[in-house]
């Protein structure tokens, strides 16, 4: 398997099925109004970025963090196909994030997921990567279908 995890732009031509995939899954049993999903459009601006991971050049997985302020950040966007899911793929990308917040010099990394079913392996991937349940943070509200995660980067 030829693996590979790069800084891309989201608005790549071949992202297209990610992007369909991550997004029915945001919707696939969380109210509207707790969906906080940016789109391609949304991530491609400087305060983001964006990693695509590639097997034998397929796009399989894609991730991001925002910068909240100069030393805190939030993934955002994190998605493997279901068809690859099972093989540590979305440890890999997680850990390429951390990795790549820290190297920009953050010290904090927060996120924000669901609490429906939908999420339950996402929620333990977090935890096993060492974030804790956190207040909401920068623009979010408290919201029954929200648990909100931070890690202190080492």
């Amino acid at each position: 398997m030829a693996l590979t995890i790069a800084a891309e732009s989201p608005l790549g031509p071949d992202l297209a099925l990610l992007f369909q995939r991550h997004t029915a899954d945001m919707h696939a049993d969380t109210p509207p109004e707790s969906i906080h999903m940016m789109d391609a459009g949304e991530l491609a601006i400087p305060a983001v970025r964006f990693f695509v991971m590639r097997d034998a050049g397929v796009p399989v997985g894609m991730g991001a963090f925002k910068a909240i302020d100069a030393q805190h950040a939030e993934i955002k966007s994190m998605h493997v196909l279901a068809e690859v899911r099972g093989r540590g793929l979305s440890r890999r990308m997680l850990d390429h994030l951390i990795a790549q917040a820290q190297a920009e010099g953050f010290v904090r990394l927060s996120l924000e997921t669901g609490v429906q079913p939908t999420f339950i392996a996402a929620r333990a991937l977090y935890a096993k990567a060492g974030f804790v349940d956190c207040p909401p943070f920068e623009g979010y509200w408290a919201d029954p279908n929200s648990v909100f995660l931070t890690k202190t980067l080492a």
